[in-house]
């Protein structure tokens, strides 16, 4: 079988659509190739990083990347994770099949640690349900 690609799109390519990037690959495992840009880049969110870890994944090798970077990949698959991204997203000339979930900003809350932490665990489950299905109805 032939190894699908997929783009997940964000503002900033540091919170969502890494963690999307990290659980996409592993729930694909080797059937795809996956990969995360921003509209900007912003570097990748320590705590996106140490939520990851929490759950045992290593996405602290993840790169930000601008999407421009990929205008020459012929993806099968774009996820926009934001809204933002939706609407001010460059247009690919791909045959790609686009998909939209709009999840919350994690790194937006104001509040203590201890509830940035729980928000970002909750965007975190958010994200891992939707790659889970996202792989079984498109990938498997």
């Amino acid at each position: 079988m032939e190894q699908k690609t997929i783009l997940v799109l964000c503002t900033g390519n540091s919170c969502r659509s890494q963690i999307a990037e990290g659980y996409l690959r592993h729930f694909a495992g080797n059937k795809a190739k996956v990969y995360s840009a921003g509209i900007e880049t912003h570097g990748v969110n320590p705590k996106a990083i140490d939520i990851m870890k929490e759950d045992g994944l290593n996405i602290s090798s993840h790169t930000s990347n601008n999407v421009n970077e990929y205008k020459d990949i012929d993806f099968d698959f774009v996820i926009t994770v934001c809204d933002h991204a939706k609407e001010n997203c460059p247009y690919f000339p791909t045959k790609a099949i686009k998909f939209h979930h709009n999840f919350p900003d994690p790194s937006k809350l104001k509040g203590s640690d201890e509830e940035i932490e729980q928000e970002f665990r909750r965007v975190r489950e958010m994200i891992k349900d939707y790659c889970h299905v996202f792989v079984k109805e498109n990938i498997q």
